[in-house]
């Protein structure tokens, strides 16, 4: 098993070396991290740091100090470096980052930043060993320094998978892909790994690639002993298990519908004047500081947030309530304890047992927070809505295998309302762009016909007037039409942004189709069984687990070396067994553009039942909420 808690310790072993006396600025990917990982600023006051405070912040600095960054010195990262050098009051500063800068060695990077800091500055530049990873569970790990790489959607006629290369990207995420393969690099040597690199999908095809080709990869497979797979896998081939509903899982629950933590991409804000005495209406009271999901030195807490993640809500929700019934019993709290359904004011109920008691809130801080972010994610409004998009969804899957899309859309028109006529169990502007990036991911390629332009036509109408007179622009709608507040809103600025949506939606469509096998995410069903989702990911798993090992048609082989070409061009013509991603005791897959929990928890369902002997680790380079992925699927 990869020994993942290790790997991010080592990590932060040269920043708490290098903490004490200092002031220790870190990045909003670091912080995050370190938040995973460690539990968070805590773990460097303990090293010796006077201060923890956000790289982004204008703030005054100490005589030394050390800079954490996810990446390399550039864009925003070195203007916030260079603003807290230039006040002139750092006498000596420490840089922690990750590989090499393309043409900037440490001694010109050291050179860089004595130059910022003026005569008399002393600088240190420390090239971090593993990246910073975020250990969302056992089975997930996040990268948060790559929150941003997302595969891009190809346009009509765009270039085929064969057809795209590194340096046929955009500058910004060639950059990007170049990062991630460093990263990775720096993991697979920190546990000792020699893999095997497999793509499905075309950005996918390039990273595999960039990393089989990467020249200290190379060394590292000729002394490493433990081999591995790792399958690369667009999540723009199957967007709808991005968006859609299909999990009975808590943590899925709480992920999507509780409010951010500020500065972070996953965790959330658990509202926690439940345990004070504090009275007040505002749900997001800034007076007491909100509690959150990671309590990575918490084993209760830890143990719990594992069963969130791979239990069904009616299981998790007792498994909460039986650890706190423990918990209460260990402080000797007057708990009484009941039988059947766990409702959310029963929980309460034992909630409030804590409350006067500082040593027992003390003792069980991390517990605490997790059944209130359980209690909250279960009244919240959202939450009501899950089974509405649920059943919709079953729906429109039914209703894709009998009819055309136009008659699909026109299904939707007549529930496009404008807010002053919609009630509180109707769909918002926002729920619509969900279901229709659900649609046509799950539809695929789709015939163009005067029909369907016509009643297109018809859906945009709708959702732009929708849009103009929405009295308040939600961030995910301020972001599509450009305007930070309704009164900006023209006609024509709602026009252009659902214009623009409708081109990525016939994007998202068009996804697949360069694929043989996995072509299609839909099973129309038949006269005994109801039309479904069939997850892209479940298809690469069972091909991966498939016990008569046929050579995968979609998962390709991107070869490290000679060795791996001969082998490739000779099974051709002569008995050779090709590589396969099931060959390796260890299965590493690498989302590129973010994964679910229920996804996480069918891939790890999946591979127990189908291959026991097989460990599989989750490696995703961005986060899983369908409003954070939409935000970047229809801009």
């Amino acid at each position: 098993c990869i020994p993942v808690g290790r790997v991010c310790r080592l990590a932060w072993e040269p920043v708490l070396a290098r903490a004490r006396q200092a002031v220790v600025f870190l990045d909003a990917a670091s912080a995050e991290a370190l938040h995973w990982s460690c539990g968070g600023a805590g773990e460097l006051l303990a090293a010796g740091a006077l201060a923890v405070r956000a790289l982004a912040a204008v703030s005054a600095a100490g005589a030394r100090v050390v800079f954490v960054v996810s990446g390399g010195l550039r864009g925003g990262t070195a203007s916030a470096v260079r603003g807290v050098l230039g006040r002139g009051a750092v006498r000596h500063c420490v840089l922690v980052a990750g590989g090499e800068e393309e043409g900037s060695s440490p001694a010109e990077l050291e050179e860089t930043l004595q130059r910022w800091m003026g005569e008399g500055g002393r600088a240190e530049v420390v090239l971090r060993g593993p990246p910073l990873l975020a250990p969302v569970s056992a089975e997930l790990c996040l990268l948060p320094g790559l929150a941003a790489l997302l595969p891009p959607l190809s346009g009509p006629g765009g270039p085929g998978p064969a057809e795209i290369g590194v340096g046929a990207l955009p500058t910004e995420l060639r950059a990007a892909v170049r990062a991630l393969v460093e990263d990775l690099d720096a993991f697979l040597t920190a546990v000792g790994l020699r893999e095997e690199n497999f793509a499905v999908g075309p950005l996918s095809r390039v990273i595999a690639a960039e990393l089989a080709s990467y020249a200290p990869a190379r060394n590292r497979r000729r002394m490493a002993t433990n081999k591995a797979s790792i399958v690369f896998v667009d999540r723009t081939l199957d967007l709808a298990g991005a968006v859609g509903h299909h999990g009975d899982n808590l943590a899925e629950k709480i992920l999507s519908v509780l409010p951010k933590l500020p500065g972070h991409k996953t965790d959330v804000m658990v509202n926690m004047v439940e345990l004070t005495a504090l009275r007040t209406a505002d749900e997001t009271c800034s007076i007491i500081a909100p509690g959150c999901l990671a309590q990575p030195n918490d084993p209760a807490a830890k143990a719990l947030w594992e069963s969130f993640m791979n239990l069904k809500q009616k299981e998790a929700v007792m498994e909460a309530r039986r650890h706190l019934v423990e918990a209460a019993s260990r402080e000797n709290l007057p708990i009484k304890m009941s039988m059947g359904r766990v409702t959310p004011e029963q929980l309460s109920s034992y909630i409030k047992l804590f409350k006067n008691n500082l040593k027992a809130l003390e003792n069980h801080c991390g517990l605490l927070q997790l059944v209130l972010a359980t209690i909250q994610t279960l009244k919240h409004p959202q939450t009501s809505k899950w089974d509405n998009f649920l059943a919709f969804e079953r729906l429109l899957l039914q209703t894709i295998g009998e009819s055309e899309m136009p008659s699909v859309l026109n299904q939707l028109l007549p529930m496009i309302k404008p807010s002053n006529e919609r009630t509180k169990d109707d769909y918002t502007c926002e729920d619509f762009l969900v279901l229709l990036v659900y649609m046509y991911s799950v539809v695929g390629e789709i015939k163009s016909g005067k029909e369907l332009d016509a009643t297109e036509e018809e859906v945009k109408a709708a959702l732009v007037k929708a849009i103009c007179v929405e009295p308040e622009l939600s961030p995910l709608l301020q972001k599509i039409t450009g305007c930070d507040s309704s009164l900006n809103l023209t006609s024509q600025k709602a026009t252009d942004a659902v214009d623009g949506i409708f081109r990525s939606l016939g994007d998202i469509a068009r996804a697949r189709i360069h694929m043989k096998q996995f072509k299609s995410i839909h099973n129309p069903g038949s006269s005994t069984h109801q039309a479904s989702y069939k997850p892209l990911l479940k298809q690469v798993v069972e091909e991966i687990c498939n016990p008569d090992r046929p050579d995968p048609v979609d998962i390709e082989h991107m070869s490290s070396g000679l060795t791996d070409l001969l082998k490739t061009g000779f099974s051709m013509f002569m008995k050779v067994n090709r590589p396969h991603p099931g060959d390796h005791p260890l299965l590493i897959i690498f989302m590129v553009g973010g994964v679910t929990v229920s996804e996480v928890k069918m891939v790890k369902d999946l591979v127990a039942s189908r291959k026991p002997g097989t460990q599989v680790k989750r490696a995703l380079n961005i986060q899983f909420l369908c409003e954070q992925r939409l935000r970047k699927f229809v801009r």
